[in-house]
């Protein structure tokens, strides 16, 4: 087993409360269609705990979908703010948190990405086209002209 990294996090409205302990090598940027589709964006980060790892407070709203290997997967999300808490199997026995959800964000950068084949291409050119400090209603970008 590898080091544990602490993690705790709260959905945006603060109803419910996540800690835990994940290991160093099970941190992924997961690019299947399903994520893509829940969290809005061509991957999402997530870390891999184990149920003995994990403490979840609050009431998390739970749907369940078939994955692409015919598995049911339950997606767990805060029924008030709406905020992607899990993915987890039927057993609970491997949640898959969102890592954006977690105080620890910034720093669980992903070891592996999953799902490679449903990767959108324009990924690997990221680092290529601007960067700015702040969003669209800043100086730096003026959409007012659009």
């Amino acid at each position: 087993m590898t080091d544990l990294i602490n993690v705790s996090g709260k959905c945006h409205c603060g109803k419910i409360t996540l800690t835990g302990a994940v290991e160093a090598n099970k941190i992924v940027a997961c690019h299947c269609t399903d994520c893509q589709v829940f969290g809005g964006g061509p991957f999402r980060n997530n870390v891999m705990l184990k149920s003995e790892n994990i403490s979840i407070q609050g009431e998390v709203s739970n749907y369940n979908k078939i994955g692409g290997s015919g598995a049911v997967r339950t997606q767990g999300f805060c029924g008030n703010c709406g905020t992607h808490i899990y993915a987890v199997d039927t057993e609970k026995t491997l949640y898959s948190v969102r890592a954006g959800f977690l105080e620890q964000h910034k720093s669980l950068a992903p070891v592996k990405h999953i799902f490679a084949n449903s990767a959108v291409q324009w990924l690997s050119n990221m680092s290529a086209v601007p960067w700015f400090e702040e969003g669209p209603n800043s100086v730096e970008i003026d959409y007012s002209s659009l």
